[in-house]
């Protein structure tokens, strides 16, 4: 007999803070997931469109990071070394260097810091400063760059922002790419602060992300890309890529900013990194900004030595060579398929996002919700984004099976069939 969720649940109810958020829309009590299936404690399984919001990249407990996390725990490894020299940060910078870095030209030197996205951000934003010696950072509509307090004063979200109790300041916020009809962001920025009356502090950094995960898939051009970066360096501030979620992949390549044409001066990275779901923030910087003395900005948990274990046979696994990029290629033409059938049915709906960080704008996130709570209903982990939660986010892990894609999606859409003809919903 399934056991009572009332009961099971009880002690997250009782215990645990009224921050906890996905667990709100999927319930479920989970004891073991692989791949890209779930399994809850009643042995139901569900599909996995959520990857731990982009850090399970390469699905659930991969067997061969497993096996060398295992092997590495077995013979005593280091479980925790500050920021110490250890074989495993030895190694995992190696293989950094040797397949992602070096292939690219790219220069940049790896910082590490606490294990968070937000401590990334929060490190590149104090990095520009000190190299610049200004203060401002521009940051863009709708951009996502974590909750802690200076990573939050270049989040866009008002209700994020609205938990920091206090003014958030230092950031200059500026139109992101056909946010707004007929306007430019990157000249609208460029004339700004050419213009000794524009009212814009030079900034310190301009922060954006290729394409934003939280605030609803929107993805940037190259051009704008581009245009961004000559800004920057036109007016001696850092270009600062937030790869958090869009990195290790999710865009179909490595980095989001991949053949794009720029080099970022500085790029945040945190979620897939480690390869398994373990916590691991890192910054890529170039030399010359590389500006921060011992341990001026530091941590206890600078460095995830089982991290690097496992994020060392993702890189040699995945970006050895190119055929998982070609993988990647045929899987982001799939979900761009399914998800135009999707916008096929509601009224107004338009896809979004780019390589395998896509979605469906619906128009309202009450009907976003309840397709995501019926696909749940079904055996499917989906969720929402964008400034309204209006977009159904597909982040399945990269790893995921052709036909457990298929099933779904076809989840999925028989969700939004139910949701729509129950609220007289349907395309004309």
């Amino acid at each position: 007999m399934p056991k009572d969720m009332t009961a099971t649940t009880d002690i997250f109810t009782r215990r645990e803070s009224e921050a906890r958020s996905y667990c709100r829309s999927i319930p479920a009590v989970f004891t073991k997931a692989q791949g890209s299936i779930l399994t809850d404690e009643d042995g139901r399984e569900y599909i996995d469109f959520l990857a731990g919001c982009s850090s399970l990249n390469y699905g659930h407990n991969d067997p061969d990071m497993k096996a060398a996390l295992i092997d590495h725990i077995s013979n005593d490894g280091l479980a925790h070394g500050l920021d110490l020299h250890t074989t495993t940060k030895a190694a995992f910078l190696e293989a950094f260097d040797r397949h992602i870095l070096t292939p690219r030209g790219m220069d940049h030197r790896v910082m590490f810091m606490g294990p968070t996205g937000a401590n990334a951000v929060e490190a590149a934003m104090k990095i520009a400063r000190k190299k610049t010696g200004r203060t401002n950072i521009v940051a863009f509509t709708n951009g996502f760059h974590g909750v802690t307090m200076g990573a939050l004063a270049a989040t866009g979200n008002s209700y994020h922002r609205g938990g920091a109790g206090m003014d958030t300041h230092g950031v200059t916020r500026m139109p992101y790419d056909r946010f707004a009809d007929g306007v430019d962001g990157a000249d609208l920025l460029d004339r700004m602060l050419s213009d000794a009356s524009g009212g814009v502090d030079a900034p310190a950094g301009i922060m954006l992300e290729t394409i934003q995960g939280e605030g609803g898939l929107n993805a940037a051009s190259a051009e704008f890309v581009r245009k961004i970066a000559k800004v920057a360096h036109k007016h001696g501030a850092l270009l600062i890529v937030d790869d958090i979620q869009a990195g290790c992949g999710r865009s179909g390549t490595f980095f989001s900013f991949d053949e794009m044409g720029v080099t970022p001066d500085i790029v945040t990275m945190a979620k897939s990194i480690s390869g398994f779901g373990l916590p691991l923030a890192l910054l890529l910087v170039r030399p010359e900004h590389d500006v921060f003395g011992p341990a001026e900005h530091n941590g206890t948990f600078r460095g995830n030595t089982h991290a690097f274990v496992t994020g060392r046979v993702a890189i040699e696994k995945f970006w050895s060579d190119d055929a998982f990029r070609t993988e990647l290629a045929d899987k982001a033409a799939l979900i761009e398929r399914r998800l135009t059938e999707l916008a096929d049915m509601v009224p107004g709906a338009y896809l979004k996002g780019r390589g395998l960080m896509r979605g469906v704008d619906v128009g309202s996130g009450e009907l976003a919700g309840k397709i995501c709570a019926r696909a749940y209903e079904n055996g499917l982990i989906i969720e929402t984004s964008g400034s309204e939660g209006q977009v159904v986010k597909v982040l399945a892990p990269l790893t995921t099976p052709v036909e457990t894609f298929e099933k779904g999606f076809d989840i999925l859409m028989q969700a939004a069939r139910d949701v729509l003809e129950a609220t007289n919903i349907a395309a004309e």
